[in-house]
């Protein structure tokens, strides 16, 4: 059974992001494990519960398949830290698959993992800050609902949930 660690923020991950994914991913065989940075329960931005398995700075990209970062109005507060970016040099380093949702592809830029490739991340009419932070870490930002680089799949927001879940499950295969 593949393993894939599922990286939240302790407060107000997306729902979506999480929940859509995780029964996809759950129902097609995966193994999920739920990442933050504090044990307990963690609280979705829309309500949503969920028992982390693992802390952050435990958290060992070798004993998984794939890492997921999923993004919310938590993501960035709670994630974009040297923690998560040692995580996802890790997991590129080890071949693994790397994805992140909406604004967490930001965290992936900032680690350096996204250089030279194309993603995509979450933006609005009002706020096309992510988009900036990719192109100053030389990213090809694309509009496409989900991105695939090599073994980083990024996908735009909730609405790519269904998309970016049944992504990985094709890549993992």
């Amino acid at each position: 059974m593949k393993k894939i660690a599922v990286i939240i923020a302790f407060r107000d991950f997306r729902d979506e992001e999480y929940f859509v994914p995780k029964e996809i991913l759950k129902s097609a065989g995966f193994e999920i494990t739920t990442v933050s940075t504090e044990k307990g329960l963690a609280m979705g931005a829309e309500g949503g519960e969920v028992e982390i398995g693992i802390l952050l700075e435990d958290l060992n990209p070798a004993d998984f398949d794939a890492v997921v970062f999923i993004g919310g109005p938590g993501a960035l507060k709670h994630l974009d830290n040297e923690n998560s970016y040692k995580i996802a040099r890790d997991a590129v380093s080890r071949d693994k698959l790397l994805a992140a949702i909406c604004i967490t592809p930001v965290i992936l830029a900032k680690a350096g993992v996204l250089m030279g490739k194309k993603a995509v991340v979450w933006s609005s009419t009002m706020d096309k800050s992510a988009i900036k932070v990719l192109e100053k870490n030389h990213v090809s930002y694309l509009k496409d609902p989900v991105v695939i680089d090599g073994k980083i799949i990024t996908a735009s927001g909730p609405e790519a949930a269904r998309s970016f879940a049944e992504a990985i499950i094709t890549a993992l295969r």
